[in-house]
């Protein structure tokens, strides 16, 4: 798919923004003129050209997320009606820049983003409906915009493919079938991709799992013919920095192990690798643009099946720091595995760790499909919330009630994996996590169990994964770092002049 800094030649559609209360070139009702609202101009002379006009809503609230989503709008109805291209003048966005004060080339990169994911089919196990189809991007230079480079324009596409291909990833990965991805295949997949990028990859499977002790992901992969792993992925960045580790839960069919799921379709039970693969997008991201980050990712790779091996209710874990978990059900198998990848985090000297992982059906109950829950430390928070907002993978900060830790008490162990009632189940998961991170670490937990996939067509993609989590996550590190360093700036500019 092209994206050109060009005005097209033959047939294409010219594409228009129309703003609330603003002068349009067509009268067009107020309706119109909302946010998503796609209007058709036909031309009826072969001297004339077919225009899109996509309503935007008020021109004071327009921000990144809602050009990113007029740009998947616009593509994707170009794509429903079978068009090969279309036309965004630069002026449209370099008038839209001026109201809001924003930088032209970080409209462009949004627009552009949007209309790649907008266009993402997952067509893998398509025959007859199988399409090749696509839409070309054309953005008409504009003397409206001529603060702006062609070098600039260009490096605001280029983010814009590297940002959409590492959500693509991430989509691919969560709407694979389980005969496409499992543990082992899962650990293939990841190999591959980044044997050509600079990334230190280390798995841990077989013997070495024993070895550490990583005894949930071994007792949640006991059911599975396929052998769990957690997968080690380097990138240094940022050489002598503190380390912020990614943890991501893998869970690549989660049939409830022993507790078997029930229902009239569970194929949703392959995505609940969700988090994990929203850890190797945003390494794909970071990676591929040099970020000046030092992170690693532990991805814990795993299937919860019922069988002859597999874990038991009321079975007992018993991981290295001493903690005793019983199981009281074989579906609350994520926090089992992401406690081997806490405690593997401590043991490499991560100072922060975020993890996410598809965990409750409970945080969708609380805050719907469109935010996850975010727990833990105040100012991850607040930097993760603040990214979030900018790039449109929201999150909504949820308490650490540790009067509910009476619900995860034991009768024969330190603690048991769900809770005892069926209230607050997200707060108690978190909870339980807790009980891993070393206390030399900062930590935030995510779950993102609602926001994993789209559940109907949703103009900005259409019905499956989502891809959340994985810009979110590589736009927090880097805003992380870049905070990091103005500090540690500040601190040496602050001592340097005492000393002088």
């Amino acid at each position: 798919m092209n994206i050109r800094i060009e005005s097209a030649a033959g047939s294409k559609v010219r594409i228009l923004l129309a703003y609330a209360g603003q002068p349009f070139k067509y009268e067009l009702p107020d309706n119109r003129r909302e946010a998503g609202a796609l209007t058709w101009y036909y031309a009826r002379t072969n001297q004339e050209t077919d225009e899109l006009v996509l309503g935007m809503g008020g021109c004071g609230g327009l921000n990144l997320e809602k050009l990113r989503r007029a740009g998947g709008y616009a593509a994707r109805a170009l794509y429903n009606e079978g068009r090969s291209a279309g036309e965004l003048d630069m002026a449209e966005l370099a008038a839209a820049s001026r109201e809001s004060g924003a930088d032209v080339s970080a409209y462009l990169q949004a627009w552009t983003e949007g209309w790649l994911l907008g266009l993402y089919r997952y067509d893998k196990y398509r025959g007859l409906t199988a399409s090749e189809r696509t839409v070309d991007l054309y953005l008409a230079p504009s003397q409206e915009a001529d603060g702006v480079t062609a070098a600039e324009y260009e490096a605001a596409v280029a983010a814009a493919r590297i940002r959409a291909e590492a959500t693509m990833l991430t989509r691919d990965l969560v709407n694979e079938t389980p005969e496409g991805l499992n543990p082992e295949a899962f650990v293939e997949v990841v190999q591959r991709h980044f044997a050509d990028l600079p990334v230190k990859p280390h798995v841990y499977q077989g013997q070495e799992l024993i070895d550490r002790q990583m005894n949930g992901l071994l007792a949640v992969g006991g059911g599975s013919v396929h052998e769990p792993a957690l997968i080690e992925l380097a990138y240094e960045g940022a050489p002598g920095e503190p380390m912020l580790a990614f943890v991501g839960k893998g869970v690549t069919f989660d049939m409830g192990g022993m507790n078997v799921k029930t229902g009239r379709d569970i194929s949703d039970a392959r995505m609940d690798m969700g988090g994990a693969a929203a850890v190797v997008g945003a390494m794909d991201i970071l990676a591929r643009t040099g970020a000046a980050v030092n992170v690693t990712a532990l991805i814990a790779v795993v299937d919860n099946l019922p069988g002859m091996e597999a874990m038991l209710p009321s079975s007992v874990i018993r991981y290295p720091n001493g903690m005793t978990v019983q199981v009281a059900n074989t579906d609350g198998e994520g926090r089992l595995v992401i406690a081997d990848a806490l405690l593997h985090a401590a043991n490499l000297g991560a100072a922060k760790v975020i993890d996410i992982a598809t965990l409750t059906g409970n945080v969708g109950a609380a805050l719907g499909l469109g935010i996850a829950g975010i727990w833990g430390d105040e100012e991850m928070t607040q930097g993760l919330v603040a990214v979030g907002e900018i790039n449109g993978e929201r999150l909504w900060p949820m308490p650490l009630m540790d009067e509910y830790e009476s619900e995860l008490r034991s009768d024969y162990a330190d603690l048991r994996n769900v809770g005892t009632g069926t209230l607050a189940g997200a707060i108690t998961a978190a909870l339980f996590i807790r009980r891993f991170v070393a206390p030399s670490m900062d930590w935030v937990h995510i779950d993102m169990a609602g926001t994993v996939q789209y559940k109907s067509d949703a103009g900005f993609s259409g019905v499956g994964a989502t891809g959340y989590g994985a810009r979110l996550l590589a736009d927090y590190a880097k805003r992380c770092f870049t905070a990091e360093h103005a500090v540690n700036g500040r601190a040496i500019a602050d001592t340097e002049a005492s000393q002088g």
